[in-house]
């Protein structure tokens, strides 16, 4: 590998000219490169590093896909199981064209629900300086917005990414296994690997300071029960013990079969774009290396995020900063530059 140290500090470096703050880390084969840059922006200030704890957004979709498959493969849970089994007596879930929404149809955004819950898109358009937008959804909240919600599509049928669906999921799987959601993933995905850094509290002196656009600090978000949409913190260290697992799934233990589930469920968007449990899926056209990217990103008011692997060249790329600033466009850049090093078929 042609200094891959190199190349993450010019990725941290072009980053940190959007961002109050950064941590880029990357794969590639047995090597990991892990850089920060900027400053945390709360007291005392500081250069951000592997431990910092940022909120990682939608990036927790992947988690709580990956605890489905974890009680998939339990038997505690079953991908075509209908939502309404998990959920209290009496809840009322829309259906459409005969067909209800399943567990599997939530973790792959094809369950025909809206992205935010019924109400919220006017009044985020409304109020868009509010400061914790997700704080009052609650589980009534959810649930009974739930049951006046219509379906754009018959569920399994189309693709139309969903906030709402992703929270269910993760309120629904807390439901089944007797338990709250953190504990959830605590005990599923990050005690078997280690991962010490993620969880939902604000962790006082590692959680960074968050920031808006225009680089100004905002607070914290907390996600109530829709939390299985968006609302883990981690670290850089964590996500990379996490995307090492998902490199290598026959070495991550008990996790094993379930991240392997993971990836063999998927849903074609198009000939070269599909959604697995969450995570999205590509492959780059022949002129582009013709890689296989798996990725997912987020975004809170005042964090970003990104992670993206191939586990065909064993390169990953894993972006978080401190602003609500999109980092896609140089992190797919890096993560295409180490898949075009590492050559199809690398290890």
């Amino acid at each position: 590998m042609t200094n891959l140290g190199g190349m993450v500090q010019e990725t941290t470096d072009r980053l940190a000219k959007h961002q109050v703050g950064v941590v880029v880390a990357a794969i590639a084969g047995e090597s990991v490169e892990i850089r920060g840059a900027g400053r945390t922006g709360g007291k005392p200030d500081g250069v951000p590093g592997a431990d910092t704890v940022f909120e990682i957004g939608s990036v927790t979709k992947v988690f709580t896909a990956l605890a489905l498959a974890r009680l998939v493969v339990a038997g505690r849970a079953d991908l075509d199981e209908p939502l309404a089994a998990l959920l209290p007596d009496g809840t009322r879930v829309p259906s459409r064209d005969g067909e209800e929404i399943t567990l599997r149809h939530l973790a792959t955004h094809t369950s025909g629900l809206p992205r935010l819950p019924k109400g919220m898109l006017l009044r985020a358009l409304l109020r868009p300086s509010t400061p914790d937008p997700y704080a009052g959804c609650t589980a009534e909240f959810l649930l009974r917005t739930l049951a006046a919600t219509r379906l754009s599509a018959a569920p399994g049928r189309r693709f139309r990414y969903s906030n709402l669906g992703a929270g269910l999921l993760g309120l629904a799987l807390a439901q089944r296994a007797g338990t709250d959601y953190e504990t959830l993933i605590a005990r599923e995905i990050c005690e078997p690997l280690g991962m010490t850094g993620t969880g939902l509290a604000d962790r006082p002196g590692r959680l960074i300071q968050g920031h808006n656009r225009r680089h100004r600090p905002v607070p914290p978000w907390h996600l109530a029960d829709l939390t299985g949409a968006g609302g883990l913190r981690s670290t850089a260290a964590d996500l990379v013990t996490f995307v090492r697992a998902q490199l290598n799934p026959d070495d991550s233990g008990e996790l094993a079969e379930a991240i392997l589930l993971t990836r063999r469920t998927e849903h074609r968007n198009t000939p070269f774009s599909w959604v697995h449990l969450g995570w999205m899926g590509q492959r780059l056209h022949a002129g582009q290396g013709g890689g296989l990217q798996i990725w997912h990103n987020g975004m809170t008011g005042g964090f970003s995020s990104f992670v993206g692997f191939d586990p065909e060249r064993q390169a990953a790329v894993i972006a978080i900063g401190n602003t609500q600033r999109s980092m896609d466009k140089p992190a797919f850049d890096l993560l295409r530059r180490l898949q075009e090093q590492q050559g199809p078929g690398s290890s």
